[in-house]
């Protein structure tokens, strides 16, 4: 592989930097980055980091707590910010491409160009810093599945680190890690050793017992206490979300948002996009370098299937299911920059095409944030809001709260209700749509100067009882 190697790192370390400077560059948006954000705030705030809680006191059974760990963690840290928030998923996502560059040169392949591609990858390069499970998920089914491949090569040590891998996808987002693994092995083991030989490998070569074991006893302490703590978690985590959410499309049992509707098979679509641009090149390179796949499998032992299984997985389990979201594609995304720097280890020259498609994620990454903090960022967040509020004044929102609005306000801004008794202080603050706000206004007599009106269309008032004014 005669690649630029300055090319490489200038690419690799483009990504990361850029990526890293943005984490603080932009708010955190409604719903999803905002509402993760505020349960680690709250994590912090009131100690508890045994459950998450979706708001005071209200327990938030949707996923495991290691995502809202990482960046309550970032808090201590760094302060309520959104930097702070965000690096423990840009740190994961290293992690990630630590943990391929070191497989690719187990297999004498190029670490460095596994690293551009997989770093260049769309999903991956959003996901490495934003305020989601979904880079926790792909740690954890990272090592998994290099520890498998590692263990089945001969070393125990590394099948250990795979059980670990798993552990930290229970704790990132369930027993989906166990089945997306499942799913990605169990056919290439009968693929390499038939349909007898394979469970046979499995059982003789891996540590079934100690390193399930030693899964467990990593995890199940988490749910055990879980459970305790808020009775009802197993039931609705273990069957709503991974029964009920898979099976029941538009599911209206979700306690926290409104569930995904989307087409059967969508997530095929999800991952010719967000995989982009890798996902348009690699079909077209397994295709020219055939004849090279053909030595490849010969030489490392089933090497390229293995990666196959791996990236698609997410994509068979996710086939049926309509519930989906295009991140869901991310677990699958390591296996694309190994797989790349397979097909590309013959190039004799430094292709124009690869410099193209990997520059122009960082490109792209400094537009987007150009663009999030000119049109989109004031529309999806109301930190706009708060630099506006004199949080020592009592704040509420008439209407729907964002989570951004209790983020911002450090969870000070109350959410008004219908029915509320009379506002009798002498200085308040309301936040809202006008309508919504107006109707407040002139039920309770109240005297209301408009401070702020932001893109979200959110007004920002200044108001006392009429009674007051003299």
């Amino acid at each position: 592989m005669s690649f630029n190697r300055v090319h490489l790192w200038a690419i690799l370390g483009s990504v990361l930097l850029i990526r890293l400077i943005s984490l603080g560059a932009y708010p955190l948006m409604d719903t999803t980055e905002a509402r993760y954000g505020e349960m680690a705030r709250i994590m912090t705030e009131t100690g508890n980091w045994l459950t998450p809680q979706f708001d005071y006191g209200v327990p938030f059974w949707g996923k495991p707590p290691l995502f809202t760990w990482m960046s309550a963690s970032g808090i201590e840290l760094f302060g309520t910010n959104e930097f702070a928030v965000r690096f423990p998923h840009w740190l994961a996502g290293v992690l990630v491409l630590v943990l391929m560059v070191t497989f690719a040169r187990k297999l004498g392949f190029s670490g460095l160009l596994t690293a551009v591609v997989l770093a260049t990858c769309a999903i991956f390069a959003i996901s490495a810093g934003a305020v989601m499970t979904d880079m926790a998920l792909t740690l954890g089914m990272s090592l998994a599945m290099v520890g498998f491949y590692r263990c089945w090569l001969g070393s125990r040590v590394w099948g250990y680190l795979g059980f670990v891998g798993l552990a930290i996808g229970l704790l990132a987002k369930g027993p989906l890690v166990v089945v997306l693994m499942g799913i990605a092995i169990v056919p290439w083991l009968i693929l390499q050793h038939g349909l007898i030989g394979g469970f046979k490998v499995l059982w003789q070569r891996f540590p079934i017992l100690l390193g399930g074991s030693l899964m467990l006893a990593i995890a199940l302490p988490w749910y055990v206490m879980a459970e305790r703590a808020t009775p009802g978690f197993l039931d609705y985590f273990i069957v709503g979300e991974h029964f009920k959410r898979f099976l029941v499309s538009g599911w209206q049992g979700d306690l926290y948002g409104t569930a995904h509707d989307e087409p059967r098979g969508t997530i095929w679509l999800f991952w010719l996009y967000s995989a982009a641009p890798w996902s348009l090149v690699l079909p077209i390179l397994l295709w020219k370098k055939r004849h090279l796949l053909s030595i490849v499998a010969s030489q490392q032992k089933g090497i390229v299937s293995f990666l196959l299984c791996w990236m698609v997985s997410p994509l068979l389990l996710f086939t049926l299911s309509g519930n989906i979201l295009p991140a869901y594609v991310l677990p699958g995304a390591p296996a694309i920059g190994l797989l790349i720097a397979i097909l590309v280890s013959d190039v004799k020259d430094d292709p124009k095409w690869f410099k193209l498609c990997a520059g122009v994620i960082p490109v792209l990454l400094v537009v987007a944030v150009i663009v999030i903090n000119l049109w989109v960022g004031n529309k999806k967040s109301d930190k706009v809001i708060f630099a506006k509020v004199d949080l020592s004044v009592p704040t509420f929102y008439v209407g729907q709260r964002p989570f951004s609005g209790q983020f911002y306000s450090q969870g000070k801004a109350s959410k008004l209700e219908v029915n509320a008794a009379p506002l009798t202080m002498p200085r308040f603050q309301l936040i809202g749509k006008k309508d919504q706000v107006g109707e407040v206004v002139q039920n309770q007599a109240l005297n209301c100067v408009v401070e702020f009106t932001a893109s979200s269309e959110r007004t920002l008032y200044r108001c006392s009882p009429s009674s007051l004014v003299q």
